[in-house]
């Protein structure tokens, strides 16, 4: 294991924090307890006061396959998990091409697009050097109870990469915003969504210093240049009180905030 400056006002995609010492691991290395596991910081909002910081090297950014199985490394971007499937024709992960980041975060929150989950596809994860099944994984919408540090993952390899899936689920980032942002801010409760509600509630488009909720779509918060943490999680509190207040609905944060 070895030590890392990382600038999160730079790494990060929401583009708010600072130049942070984060320990990398190394396979083989035994993972400390002590440390918060971070990955590709795409759905991260970094305050001043974070706990210590961990992350997975490039040990962990790796796929292989057999006859029956696919195994892949926490630290694989999924930009490259999906390349991989298109150039070898496996189906499931066309979804993947909507997420930013590594496989250790979708793990971590059951990432997804619209009916499209890892849980659906997913067979086991090594967590603390040891495999579970996915089934006892307690898991649901945009959350998933690992019990500890997850280092790669198994899948059942299925034939078929769906080329019309790739386009269809690509087409959905035209309602979502090209400045830096954290992607959703929150889970949309249940029947409803969250962007459909901080709009009604006249936040869409608010802004707080350089943080803003979208123009473009409502649970998106956006870096408009020089945002802070403090204008982010002002932004944030600011819409779960007037949501509940006024709609009696309570959000819950998708995006992590240490």
């Amino acid at each position: 294991m070895f030590f890392k400056t990382i600038d999160f006002s730079t790494y990060s995609s929401i583009k708010v924090g600072q130049p942070t010492e984060v320990l990398m691991i190394e396979k083989g290395d035994k993972i400390p307890k002590e440390r918060y596991l971070i990955g590709g910081a795409n759905n991260l909002l970094i305050s001043p006061t974070h706990p210590p910081l961990m992350m997975l090297s490039k040990d962990f950014a790796f796929i292989q396959k057999n006859d029956t199985h696919l195994t892949i490394g926490a630290g694989m971007p999924t930009g490259r998990i999906v390349s991989y499937a298109k150039k070898h024709n496996i189906a499931g992960f066309e979804f993947c091409a909507k997420l930013p980041g590594t496989l250790g975060g979708m793990l971590a929150m059951n990432a997804g697009v619209k009916s499209y989950e890892i849980f659906n596809i997913l067979d086991a994860i090594k967590i603390d050097h040891q495999w579970v099944l996915a089934k006892d994984i307690t898991h649901g919408y945009r959350f998933a109870l690992l019990n500890g540090i997850a280092t790669e993952a198994r899948f059942k390899l299925t034939k078929g990469f769906d080329k019309k899936l790739l386009e269809a689920l690509l087409s959905l980032r035209s309602n979502q915003p090209h400045t830096p942002s954290a992607g959703s801010a929150f889970k949309n409760p249940k029947d409803d969504y969250a962007g459909r509600l901080i709009e009604e509630v006249g936040l869409k488009g608010v802004k707080k210093g350089d943080m803003q909720w979208s123009e473009v779509h409502a649970n998106f918060l956006v870096n408009l240049g020089n945002g802070s943490f403090e204008d982010a999680k002002y932004l944030i509190d600011l819409a779960k009180k007037r949501i509940e207040t006024l709609c009696g609905v309570k959000l819950l944060e998708e995006i992590k905030i240490l």
